[in-house]
């Protein structure tokens, strides 16, 4: 058998084929490459910037709105600049940096050095002036100078509202609402949904509040006022309609300035205590007890009861506040004399569960719903356990822990014919489109008859006129309650002898327009008749003013 051979020929055919393929194969990769990164790359690079960039969209305006319905800017966006000079177009350096440093109080020496780097394209000088003050820059004529526009959260209010407001701070070079609305509605606020619009000039979406300045500005005023005098270590008011929920103002003391929010060393000042703070209440709850016995039929106002200033149950024994004895004694009596012992005997009357429904259906133990972050659900759990002795202290606001926001909801409904309303601090959306959405009044359900809060209604007037006359105002009905309440011990059982005063009223009684409570933090006082009644009484006045609200009766021809 022969043995195939190749041919030279053949060897020279096959390496000739080779060099061709390879040739080929090298022109197909570079014109893939080609195609690569002229129109796929290009494609994927487009298509991954729409993805990743992101515009950056103007945050939407807050506004008040005074009873004339006139807006007026609660927070707004301002220009603000990066101040930087490009050395290499400066000619008189010195001139430069003397003129630089004096408008802009800053070392001359230092501009002096950085300005002076040869064919330095760029040099930071300040960050952060005002339109005003980039102005008087302009004003120079100078060469060399540039700036980075950047937009700012601005309160031009400064502290007024700063707990309602929240601010505005910079996590990863993104704009993020913390707190109160800013933090609630930063959705609408930054305008995150609209970054795929293809549109122009978006921006966030307005907010138009309920919050009156004019108000707002009155009761930190008072309440400012009041933490000084009564060397409280703190406090909160809240102004409300009743029937619609409309928070009219809200305030808390200590305050920050949300424009410089980045200066609180103690971040528990940016706590809205209004609705984040848990307490027990004391005898502002009373009214709610005495309207789940009238609502239940177990009381009228006129069942008596026979006051030995004392009652012993369970090994435990509840006295009066003043220790004394009243004898024979009225429903009203008892609100009027805020008689412990009065309120106990009414919840004896009532089956526990129905107590701990009542209670609930008045929206203790869940939250309000109010469009602020950060509210708590309060703590009425001792009632779950069903013992006699848990019943009775709360009946008189011991041993439960309420909100201040729980408590206007639920006083509201005694004042306005027995609805629970939600509170709302907003009252629209003002869309960047030109829409707008006008946020509704919430019923959440009926508490307690017509008849009932009406009959309540008349008791909390008769405390007024009867019991604490410093929270009556000439020619209206006022309905209220103090409430002065322990404070429990830290740790261990008991409480402490410092004490947390209250007030909490509506006005005119019988068609109320404003619920209002008042609440002072360990104030060097005893009783809150002392120290809240009188706030109360002046911001009342001021509402009933304010908006003309006709007085109920003459002094001449008073019921």
């Amino acid at each position: 058998m022969k043995k195939f051979r190749y041919k030279k020929r053949d060897w020279e055919l096959f390496f000739i084929y080779l060099m061709l393929a390879l040739i080929f194969f090298a022109y197909f990769i570079t014109l893939y490459n080609i195609f690569k990164i002229q129109i796929l790359d290009k494609y994927n690079l487009t298509s991954s910037s729409t993805k990743k960039v992101k515009r950056e969209i103007e945050r939407g305006e807050i506004f008040f709105v005074d009873k004339f319905q006139k807006k007026y800017k609660a927070a707004s966006n301002v220009n603000e600049y990066d101040v930087y000079a490009v050395p290499k177009n400066i000619e008189n350096k010195k001139e430069f940096s003397k003129k630089v440093s004096e408008l802009l109080n800053l070392n001359y020496n230092v501009i002096l050095t950085r300005v002076s780097k040869k064919d330095d394209p760029y040099e930071p000088i300040k960050n952060g002036i005002s339109e005003e003050v980039k102005a008087k820059i302009d004003s120079l004529n100078l060469e060399g100078i540039g700036y980075k526009i950047k937009k700012k959260r601005k309160y031009p209010n400064d502290n007024l509202a700063s707990h309602l407001l929240g601010f505005v701070s910079l996590k990863k070079s993104k704009g993020v609402g913390q707190y109160g609305l800013e933090e609630f509605y930063d959705e609408e606020l930054s305008g995150e949904k609209y970054q795929n619009l293809n549109k122009d000039n978006i921006k966030g979406d307005g907010l138009i509040l309920n919050v009156d300045p004019n108000i707002q500005f009155k009761i930190e005023e008072e309440l400012k006022r009041a933490i000084e005098k009564w060397e409280a270590k703190g406090g909160s008011i809240i102004v409300m309609n009743p029937k619609n929920g409309k928070i009219l103002a809200m305030a808390n003391y200590p305050d920050f300035n949300p424009n410089e929010y980045f200066k609180v060393k103690d971040i528990s000042v940016f706590k809205n205590n209004a609705i984040s703070s848990q307490y027990e209440p004391g005898s502002i709850f009373k009214p709610i007890t005495m309207a789940i016995g009238i609502d239940l039929g177990v009381i009228t106002p006129d069942t008596t009861y026979k006051d030995k200033g004392f009652v012993k149950l369970s090994g435990y024994t509840i006295r009066n506040y003043d220790g004394k004895a009243h004898g024979e004694k009225t429903m009203t009596n008892v609100l009027e004399k805020s008689l412990n012992t009065g309120t106990v005997f009414v919840v004896q009357q009532i089956e526990k569960e129905k107590y701990y429904k009542y209670v609930k259906k008045f929206g203790f133990g869940e939250k309000t719903g109010i469009d602020l972050s950060g509210e708590v659900s309060g703590n009425i759990r001792n009632l779950e356990s069903k013992r006699d002795i848990n019943y009775a202290t709360a009946s008189f606001g011991q041993g439960i822990a309420v909100t201040p926001i729980q408590m206007v909801q639920a006083i509201s409904a005694i004042a306005n014919g027995g609805y629970l309303i939600k509170p709302e601090v907003v009252d629209g959306i003002a869309y960047f489109d030109g829409s707008f959405l006008n946020i509704k009044p919430v019923t959440k359900r009926r508490v307690i008859s017509k008849e009932t809060a009406q009959k309540v209604q008349k008791m909390m007037v008769s405390v007024v006129e009867n019991g604490f006359d410093k929270a009556k105002i000439k020619g209206y009905f006022v309905a209220g309650k103090t409430g002065t309440a322990q404070i429990p011990n830290q740790g261990k059982p008991g409480y402490s002898d410092e004490t947390i005063h209250s007030f909490i009223g509506f006005a005119p009684a019988f068609d109320a327009k404003f619920v209002v409570l008042v609440k002072l933090d360990k104030p060097n006082a005893r009783f809150a008749s002392q120290t809240t009644t009188s706030v109360f009484k002046k911001i009342m006045s001021y509402l009933l003013s304010y908006y003309n609200v006709p007085p109920d009766y003459s002094e001449e021809k008073k019921l």
